[in-house]
Parts: structure tokens; sequence; C-alpha cells
């Protein structure tokens, strides 16, 4: 897997009880390192976990998955893939499940079908799928059971390089990459872990994870974080800020998450292992600076693949059409 300019596809099983790379040697960060690694922690692969059924999209699921389904004329997947790469990522793991063999598909080369479209003169097209996976490369690997986002993101520690790394959740689409980059910095500065940020109205915190914070936001955006709790009450909650699905974490965390105990439904959570993290270790989170689709249901997917539509240079008489729909709806 050296290099780039290669698309490598790297398979593997992963079992709850024997998370890939939990039982190898990891550096743990904790305050008092922190000043002698400060500025080395680099980041260079992209995490992202897909193994989900996609159960409210049945049936349109049943055959293909969520992470493929396009807004415009783009799979989901790609967008938080391309996201990924403008902040400087060159190394995406995919981690998938055994009844996703498509999204395997995605990623592989397909020399005869691009001769085919240049054959015809769709150059357009064939330079984008020429490109998928050619100046960077992609691991898959698969998550035998769904238990929980702890778990996947276990499930690639097996294959992830460098100090750090980002996790992307495929259903939250970002309208750019401000906000990972930023977050990237903030990781690299502190050598700690860093988590993407929402500021919500106080009434609906109960639904997400919500930081407490340090002190105050700087003019970038970042804040210390203290501690991470998990859909508080209302008049418990520390802040209005919640995590969102964008993660730049050290690579202990796969030691926290191989110290984790199943929780509800035996589902290891991620959340609990950055709590550990941020109890030992310096934790930062971002405030997004970006527009954000969340694309986990039906409605919010077709909201995003509408606004898409609407933004994009590709699509100015679609965006048109839209537009005068919405209007009229709104009358």
């Amino acid at each position: 897997m050296d290099g780039l300019s290669q698309r490598v596809i790297v398979e593997g099983l992963l079992y709850f009880n024997r998370l890939a790379g939990v039982d190898e040697p990891v550096h743990v960060r904790g305050h008092n390192a922190v000043k002698d690694i400060v500025g080395i922690v680099q980041a260079s692969t992209l995490v992202i976990p897909a193994a989900g059924l996609g159960t409210r999209f049945l049936p349109a699921t049943k055959a293909v998955p969520k992470e493929l389904m396009p807004i415009g004329d783009t799979p989901a997947i790609q967008l938080v893939i391309d996201e990924a790469l403008d902040a400087g990522i060159d190394h995406v793991v995919v981690v998938s499940s055994e009844s996703k063999p498509s999204l395997r598909a995605y990623f592989e080369a397909a020399p005869a079908l691009v001769a085919s479209l240049r054959d015809r003169g769709a150059d357009g097209v064939a330079d984008r799928l020429a490109s998928i996976g050619r100046d960077w490369r992609v691991s898959i690997v698969h998550q035998d059971r769904p238990l929980g986002l702890g778990h996947a993101v276990g499930c690639a520690a097996s294959v992830v390089e460098g100090d750090a790394f980002v996790v992307s959740l495929p259903d939250e689409i970002m309208g750019g990459s401000a906000l990972l980059r930023t977050m990237i910095d903030v990781c690299s500065a502190s050598a700690g872990s860093v988590v993407g940020l929402m500021e919500v109205p106080r009434s609906e915190v109960s639904a997400y994870g919500v930081i407490d914070p340090i002190g105050s936001v700087d003019d970038r955006g970042v804040v210390a974080v203290r501690d991470l709790v998990e859909k508080p009450a209302v008049e418990a909650a520390p802040s209005s800020m919640i995590v969102i699905g964008r993660y730049v974490l050290t690579v202990d965390v796969f030691a926290e998450i191989g110290a984790l105990t199943p929780g509800a439904g035996g589902e290891l959570q991620l959340t609990d292992a950055l709590r550990a993290q941020a109890h030992r270790s310096p934790f930062h989170g971002v405030l997004a600076c970006v527009d954000r689709w969340d694309t986990g249901t039906p409605d919010g997917f077709l909201a995003a693949a509408v606004e898409h539509a609407v933004r994009s240079d590709r699509s100015g008489p679609l965006a048109q059409r839209l537009r005068a729909a919405i209007d009229r709806a709104e009358r």
C-alpha cells in the first residue's frame, strides 16, 4: 500500500472480541507529554463507518447502500471523501459489511468502462470514473456485527496510519472542507482529539451528545472540552453545543475503545472512549463554519439533494426550476 497513484482495496473481517489493533502498543498522550510532541501529530487517514443497514431507506437499501445513493450526480460517500481529500487526507478506510459488495465495487478500477466512455467521446465522465482511488488509497474492512460506532471505528485500527485520523459519518454532508481543516490543525497543534460542533437551541440538546466546555469559544470557533454528555436533560446540559459527525482522533482512542464495556444493545459507544480521552488529555471542539446537511432520513437526504442542485454550477436550468417550485410551495 505504498505511495499514491494506485487503488488498493484491503478486506478484513473484524470480530467483537478481537478488534484489530487493540492489543498493539499505542502511545497514550497525556497532558504532561503535550509539550514534547506538539506540532508533530499528523492525520492522513479518513475512516468512514458504512456498515449500517440503512433501514430508514428501505426498500431502496435492500439493493443499493445508502452511501451510494446520489446527491445530484455524486454518491453521498464521494462527497464525504472529497471533503477530506481537500483537507489533505490521502488514505480512505471504509468500514463496510459483507452485505454491501457494491461499496467495494464502487472503488474498484473499471478500465473497460472508462475506455468505452472515451470511445464515445464522454471524456468528462471517464475522467471522473478514473479518478476514483487514483491519487488516494482505499482500504476496506468489514464489521462483522453492528455493535455501535465505537466498534466500527475500532475495526479500522489495523489500517489507520499516522498519529491521528479523521472519522466522518457518511450521513452528514458538509458544505466544504473548512471545518475539517481547522480540526486537523487544532489536533496537530494540541496533540489531542477534536470533535466537530454545532450550536442548537437549548430545548433540543437532549437528542444529542453535548460538550462541557472549558472557557469560551475563540475567534476560530475552537473551545477546550472538559467532558461529553450523551443526551442530557435540558436542565442539566452543560452547554448547547452538540457533537456532529466529524472527528479528528489521536490513535490512542483505539486503546480506549478496546477497554469499553458494551452498553445498551451490546454496543460500544464512541462517546465513552472520547470521554476517557477528554479526562486525561487535551481535547477540543470546533464550531462548524460550513453548511451541514443531515442525510440520515429520506427527508433530510432530499433536502440535501435539492440544495446541492440549486447551488451546483452544473445544474443551472434545474436549479431555476427547483427555485420556482420552492417559491410556489411557499406561497
